[in-house]
C-alpha cells in the first residue's frame, strides 16, 4: 500500500485567501489552526474574515465560511459573526443535514420554522415545488435547479445520454453501460443477452444508498412488475489490491445558463469488502459486486479508519490517494482525470436542455439555484472510466473521521463559492411580492413559448448541424461578443461577474466548464443561436425573455485571446502567446495553466493528486456519555409502572419504540454475523414484515451458497432499508396517526435515548399484553419479539402460555 507521507507540493500562490478552505490540500497544520482558533472565546472574530463583496448587509456582500470554524463554536465566538448579528438563518427539508446544520450555525445562522419564507438557505433532499421557486427573492438559494431529475433519475439519465448517442455519434458519448428500462424495453434487453450474454445488474429508477440493487445472469431473473433500469455489468473493473472500487465525485453546478461545472479536487473510493472474483461464481455477493459504503458497512470485514489522516487504511480512500497510488503503478492518472472530467461534462450538457427552459420558467432571479451532484464513477482495467449513475443530494453523513474532513472541507467551500448572500432576511422579505408579479409576468412569456415550439422545424441531420455550428456561431456573434465589457448588456455583465465572483472563491473547487479548452471540445453540443447544449432531440427554441448565446458570451469574456474553434493542440502555443503580449487585464487562467499533450492543465492534475490536510479532524458530534445500567433500568421501571397503571403507548410512540429494538437488532447480528440463528430469523421476519408497509419492499434471500458473514452483511443492509422505509412512514403520517401521549414526554424521550435492547423488549411485552390497548388487542408485539432474535428470553417465558397467532408479524399492520 502507498505510503500516505507527502511529495512535493505545488505552490498554491494563484488560490486566493477567501478562507482557510480555499486550498484544502495545503501544507498547512490545522491541527494548530483549531488549537490556535480555540485559545480565547471571547475574542472576537474579525469581521473581512467572515465577508467578501463589502460590509455587511451590502448588495454584493457574501458570508464566507470555513471548516475551522466547527473547531471554535462557543457562544460568544457565533454571536461575532456576521451571519448571526444580520440574523441569517437556513431552512432544511427531507434532507440528512447534520453536518450542514452544524456549519450554518457555528456562522451564525439559524434555523428557520417550516412555514417560514425568510430565509437566505434552502437546502432539501428532494425537488423543490414550483411555487417555492417562483417566491424566491434574490438574496435567497436553493440547492436545486427545477427538474434536476433528468440527471439523476437512472431511466432519465439514460434516455437523454441515448439521445445524444444518436444525435452527436456513440463514439463521444460512450461512458455509460447499455442500459434498459423496464419493462417497456424486455424484449430488446432479451435479444442483446443473447448476441452479449450476461450478467446485468437491476437498479430501481429512483433509489438510493444501495437499495434494491441487485445482478442477474438473464433476463428471466428480472422483475417486470416494478420501474427497473437493467445495465450490462462490467465485468472487468479495475482492482486496488484485489477488490473491486469505485469513485464519488462532487459535482457542482452553478448555473445552467451560461453552464458552468466545478469538480471537487477530493472525492472518495469506495472499495468493496469481500475480494473480487472474476469468474462470477458468486454475483449473489453484493459485498464483492457492489462498492455502496450503505452495503458494505454490515460486513464484518469492513474496515473503517478511525485516523482522519490515513487516506488510504481500510475500504474508504480518497481520490488524491488513489491516484498517488496508481501512478506509482505507472498508469497514466492525467489521461485518466481528463477522461473522468469529459464524462462529467457530457453528461450535465445530455440533460441540460430540459433543465434550462424550466429554469428560465420557474426561477425568477439568476444565482437563486445550486446544485451538488453526486457523480459515481466505475473505472474498468483498461482505464477506462464509466458512468454508473448521479445522485441528487450526495450524502453527507460523516460515519468516519475521513468522511468529517472531506465533507466539512467540502461544504464550506461550496457555500462560499455559490455565495450566501449577508443580509437581514427579515429586511428584505417585502420584496417577494415584487417576484411574485415578475415570474407571473415571466409564465406569460413561457405561455407564448408553449404556442410558437409546435410550429419550430425539426432538426433530421445531425451531421449536418455539427458541421455548420462552429463556423456560423463565430461568424455570426464572435463580433457582438468581444471582449470589451462595454459590448454587454447589463444582464450579461451580471453573469460575467458573477462567474469571475464565483472562481475567485472557488476554494477546493477545480472549474471544468468553461476552461481554456471548452469551446473547441463541447461547442458542437451546444445550439448555434441560443448556445443551449443539443441533446439530438428535435430542435428548440429555448430562448423566453429574447435571443441570447451566454455560454458564447461568456467564454469569449473569461478567454478573449482563445480563438473559437481553437484546436487543442495550438492551444499551449496561444496561451504562451498571449503571455509574452502582456494583457493589461487580469484573466482567471490561473487554475488552467499549461495544457499537457493529455489535455489536462498541469497545475490542476496537482491538485487533484496532492493530500487532503484542510477539514474539521475530530469526530463529528459530541459523544453521547452512555447512563449507568441503574439508570436506565429505573427510566425503564418508571415507564412500566405508568403502563401498568392502565397508561398506554401511542401509536407514534410504539412505532419508535420498535424501530429503535429492530436498530438494536441490526446492530448485534452485524457485528456478529457468527449467529446464524438469528440471521434466518431476521429474514423470515423481513419476509412476513414488509407486507405491511406502505411502500413496496422487496426482500431478496440471499444464495445458501454464500459464507455465513456475506449472507448476514446481505440480511443486515435489507433490514436497515426495512428501518429506513418504516421510519420515514412514521414520519409521513405522523399528523393522521397522532394523539396525545399519556405518559410524561421527558420520561419517554430519555427512556427511547438510553435504553437498551432489554429495555425495549419489556416495554413492547407490556404494549401488546394490555387488553384494552387501542392498536392491538394483546398479540401483536410479544409475536413480533418472538420472530426476531432476542437478548434475552425471560419475559417471552413468562408470556409463552399465550396462543400464538396464526401471523407472527401483526404488529406490523396494527402500529402502520
Amino acid at each position: 500500500m502507498e505510503d500516505s507521507s507527502s511529495t512535493n507540493q505545488p505552490n498554491n500562490s494563484e488560490l486566493t485567501n477567501f478562507s482557510d478552505e480555499v486550498d484544502p490540500k495545503t501544507d498547512d497544520d490545522s491541527k494548530k489552526e483549531s488549537a490556535s482558533s480555540m485559545k480565547k472565546d471571547s475574542t472576537l472574530e474579525k469581521e473581512d474574515l467572515w465577508l467578501s463583496g463589502g460590509p455587511a448587509g451590502s448588495r454584493n456582500s457574501i458570508l464566507i465560511f470555513r471548516s475551522s470554524a466547527l473547531a471554535n463554536a462557543s457562544d460568544n465566538v457565533v454571536r461575532s459573526k456576521p451571519g448571526y448579528q444580520l440574523h441569517t438563518s437556513y431552512k432544511v427539508s427531507q434532507a440528512e443535514t447534520k453536518l450542514l446544520s452544524k456549519l450554518l450555525e457555528c456562522h451564525g445562522m439559524v434555523e428557520a420554522g417550516n412555514n417560514s419564507t425568510d430565509f437566505n438557505l434552502l437546502w432539501t433532499g428532494s425537488h423543490p415545488k414550483p411555487g417555492t421557486l417562483r417566491s424566491l427573492a434574490p438574496h435567497q438559494r436553493v440547492n436545486h435547479f427545477p427538474r434536476s431529475y433528468e440527471l439523476t433519475r437512472k431511466d432519465r439519465l439514460y434516455k437523454n445520454i441515448e439521445r445524444m448517442q444518436h444525435g452527436k455519434g456513440l463514439r463521444n458519448f460512450d461512458f455509460i453501460p447499455q442500459t434498459f428500462v423496464m419493462p417497456g424495453e424486455y424484449r430488446e434487453l432479451c435479444s442483446t443477452h443473447y448476441r452479449l450474454k450476461g450478467p446485468w445488474i437491476v437498479k430501481p429508477v429512483a433509489s438510493s444508498r444501495g437499495r434494491g440493487i441487485f445482478i442477474v445472469e438473464n433476463p428471466n431473473q428480472v422483475p417486470l412488475d416494478e420501474p427497473v433500469v437493467v445495465a450490462k455489468y462490467i465485468s472487468k473493473p479495475l482492482l486496488v489490491e484485489g477488490h473491486k472500487c469505485d469513485l464519488r465525485l462532487y459535482v457542482l453546478v452553478s448555473s445552467f445558463d451560461p453552464l458552468i461545472v466545478y469538480i471537487y479536487e477530493e472525492g472518495l473510493v469506495r472499495l468493496a469488502t469481500v475480494r473480487y472474483d472474476a469468474s462470477h461464481k458468486q454475483l449473489w455477493n453484493p459485498c464483492m459486486h457492489l462498492c455502496n459504503y450503505s452495503i458494505n458497512k454490515y460486513h464484518s470485514d469492513y474496515v473503517k479508519s478511525d485516523d482522519p489522516s490515513a487516506e488510504n487504511v481500510g475500504h474508504k480512500w480518497t481520490l488524491s490517494a488513489l491516484l498517488r497510488h496508481l501512478k506509482a503503478q505507472g498508469k497514466d492518472t492525467a489521461l485518466l482525470m481528463a477522461q473522468i472530467e469529459d464524462v462529467v461534462v457530457k453528461a450535465i450538457l445530455a440533460t441540460a436542455s430540459s433543465i434550462v427552459p424550466a429554469c428560465q420558467m420557474f426561477v425568477p432571479h439568476t444565482n437563486n439555484c445550486f446544485e451538488l451532484y453526486g457523480f459515481d464513477i466505475l473505472i474498468d482495467e483498461d482505464f477506462k472510466p464509466w458512468l454508473l449513475e448521479v445522485n441528487l443530494s450526495p450524502s453527507l453523513g460523516c460515519d468516519s473521521p475521513l468522511d468529517v474532513r472531506l465533507k466539512s472541507a467540502m461544504l464550506a467551500d461550496l457555500l462560499t463559492l455559490v455565495g450566501i448572500p449577508a443580509v437581514d432576511p427579515l429586511l428584505h422579505s417585502s420584496t417577494i411580492s415584487v417576484n411574485s408579479s415578475s415570474s407571473s409576468t415571466k409564465g406569460s412569456h413561457f405561455n407564448v413559448l408553449k404556442m410558437k415550439l409546435s410550429n419550430c422545424r425539426r432538426v433530421h441531420s445531425a451531421d449536418a448541424l455539427h458541421q455548420t455550428s462552429t463556423k456560423k456561431s463565430s461568424t455570426t456573434t464572435q463580433g457582438r461578443f468581444s471582449s470589451s465589457k462595454f459590448d454587454l448588456t447589463a444582464e450579461e455583465m451580471k453573469i460575467v461577474r458573477t462567474a469571475k465572483q464565483q472562481f475567485e472563491r472557488r476554494g477546493g473547487f477545480v472549474r471544468i466548464f468553461p476552461t481554456v479548452d471548452s469551446w473547441s471540445k463541447y461547442s458542437q453540443y451546444l445550439e448555434t443561436v441560443t448556445g443551449i447544449p443539443s441533446n439530438g432531440a428535435p430542435s428548440s427554441t429555448y430562448n423566453v425573455l429574447g435571443t441570447h448565446n451566454y455560454n458564447q458570451m461568456l467564454f469569449l469574456q473569461l478567454y478573449p485571446d482563445v480563438p473559437l474553434g481553437h484546436s487543442l493542440k495550438n492551444l499551449d502555443k496561444s496561451i504562451n502567446e498571449r503571455k509574452s503580449v502582456g494583457i493589461e487585464r487580469k484573466r482567471d487562467l490561473s487554475l488552467d495553466g499549461t495544457v499537457t499533450d493529455k489535455g489536462v492543465p498541469h497545475n490542476r492534475q496537482e491538485r487533484y493528486e496532492r493530500m487532503l490536510s484542510q477539514g474539521h479532524r475530530q469526530t463529528f458530534g459530541v459523544k453521547k456519555i452512555p447512563l449507568h445500567e441503574s439508570h436506565s433500568a429505573e427510566l425503564k421501571r418508571q415507564l412500566l409502572e405508568s403502563m401498568k397503571g392502565g397508561k398506554r403507548l401511542t401509536q407514534i410512540e410504539a412505532r419508535k419504540v420498535f424501530s429503535s429494538y429492530l436498530a438494536c437488532i441490526l446492530k448485534r447480528i452485524a457485528a456478529a454475523p457468527d449467529q446464524e440463528g438469528h440471521v434466518e430469523i431476521v429474514l423470515k421476519f423481513l419476509q412476513k414484515a414488509s407486507n405491511y408497509l406502505r411502500t413496496p419492499f422487496s426482500v431478496k434471500v440471499p444464495s445458501q451458497k454464500l459464507l455465513g458473514k456475506d449472507r448476514a452483511a446481505i440480511i443486515a443492509k435489507q433490514l436497515n432499508d426495512f428501518l429506513y422505509i418504516y421510519n420515514r412512514e412514521t414520519e409521513m403520517y405522523g399528523d393522521v396517526l397522532h394523539r396525545p401521549s399519556e405518559l410524561p414526554s421527558n420520561l419517554f424521550i430519555e427512556f427511547l435515548e438510553n435504553a437498551r435492547e432489554c429495555d425495549l423488549e419489556e416495554v413492547l411485552v407490556e404494549q401488546s399484553l394490555h387488553p384494552t390497548s387501542t392498536n392491538n388487542k394483546g398479540t401483536g408485539f410479544q409475536n413480533v419479539l418472538k420472530c426476531l432474535p432476542s437478548a434475552s428470553q425471560t419475559y417471552l417465558k413468562t408470556t409463552s402460555r399465550r396462543p400464538a397467532p396464526r401471523n407472527a408479524c401483526k404488529i406490523s399492520s396494527r402500529i402502520s
